[in-house]
């Protein structure tokens, strides 16, 4: 019973991720993970973000922190944290809250969300690019997709279309 009322009690007091404070920099409360429909023996088995609830396009899904990793981090080796700064090669790279490190990619100009980046201070958007159902998983397309060598393989898959088009008409 005890127990009961205290599951009761953290389901009503939000964790800060889910919190409605007009103040908060994080809030991705319209937003869940669950496993990627993307996730097959071919690929492997991970994870997706996805819409909690029903967005038009231009909607603010989701907002965040990015945390900078320290000089010299090499983020060509690492998918799970972003480019931060439009410099190029990029030398800074951050860790993104919320559930922006779950937003998988797709092709350039396939994308239901985009990001907007504050370099500055070190804050980010996510806005709907079209009109979302609810449950849908959650794309952008990455940056630093082409370039990135730990997104080699995920560059290819994402492009293979393009691949064979070219080949087609060679």
């Amino acid at each position: 019973m005890r127990r009961r009322k205290a599951l009761r009690v953290l389901e009503n007091n939000h964790p800060p991720c889910t919190m409605n404070h007009p103040e908060t920099k994080i809030d991705c409360s319209k937003v869940y993970v669950k496993q990627s429909t993307f996730s097959n023996e071919q690929t492997g088995m991970f994870d997706g973000a996805f819409a909690g609830v029903a967005f038009k396009e231009g909607d603010l899904i989701e907002k965040g922190v990015m945390r900078r990793l320290p000089d010299g981090f090499d983020g060509n080796t690492c998918p799970y944290i972003f480019t931060w700064s439009e410099e190029r090669p990029n030398k800074v790279w951050g860790m993104g809250s919320g559930c922006s490190p779950f937003y998988n990619t797709c092709k350039e100009g396939t994308a239901n969300t985009r990001m907007v980046r504050y370099y500055d201070e070190d804050r980010f958007e996510i806005y709907a690019t079209r009109d979302i159902a609810k449950d849908e998983e959650l794309l952008h397309t990455y940056v630093s997709l082409k370039w990135r060598t730990c997104f080699q393989d995920l560059n290819e898959i994402v492009h293979k279309d393009d691949s064979e088009h070219k080949t087609e008409e060679s």
